[in-house]
């Protein structure tokens, strides 16, 4: 009986030095709002500044000329984080890009993040198409904007980042790079350190 027992002790401790602890799943978000503002500079503008509007050969209608140094908006996308480090969302996007250029875009954005905790490095990936009527329609841009991720509470984290963005209106085009600030609502409180009881 001792034998039986002393051999039973010994795989257990066997099984526990050589077993391997199930690491928990990565949470993710589950559901999100994330409303953001940003603010960019037009990389193009030395073409706009070349431009002679008295020309016979300018037309404005045709192919507007490209619009401020500066461009500001706000984007809100809403969407769903469904693996650890995907997420995707759609939404809108407001663009000051000139006087006449107020424009609405449909958004879709997939969100690539990385070393998901309470702190988080993510990439998201935009395109949109123009919804509204403005100085040009049919317009649309496709953007990038790298930036992080910091918890703030169990369901809102604050981000900032990177923006470089490429717009195509009509026949001419603009590349703005610039900051983008907002904040990210999401449905799982534990998905930070924040909701851990």
């Amino acid at each position: 009986m001792k034998k039986i027992l002393f051999l039973v002790l010994t795989l257990f401790s066997f099984y526990k030095a050589f077993s391997q602890e199930a690491k928990p799943m990565k949470s993710t978000m589950g559901f999100y709002v994330n409303p953001a503002l940003n603010l960019g500079y037009n990389l193009g503008n030395s073409i706009k500044d070349s431009q002679n509007k008295d020309s016979q050969y300018y037309q404005q209608n045709i192919s507007p000329y490209l619009p401020n140094k500066i461009t500001y908006g706000i984007t809100a996308v809403a969407g769903y984080h469904f693996i650890p480090n995907l997420a995707l969302g759609s939404g809108l996007k407001y663009s000051f890009i000139d006087d006449n250029f107020h424009l609405i875009y449909w958004v879709i954005q997939p969100k690539v993040i990385f070393n998901v905790d309470d702190e988080s490095l993510f990439i998201d990936l935009n395109y949109g198409k123009q919804i509204n009527h403005s100085a040009v329609s049919d317009a649309k841009f496709y953007g990038l904007k790298i930036g992080l991720q910091v918890s703030y509470s169990k369901r809102l984290s604050q981000e900032g980042g990177i923006i470089l963005e490429s717009h195509k209106f009509a026949n001419s085009s603009a590349v703005f790079v610039g900051l983008s600030y907002g904040i990210t609502i999401f449905s799982n409180k534990n998905y930070t350190g924040y909701g851990e009881d």
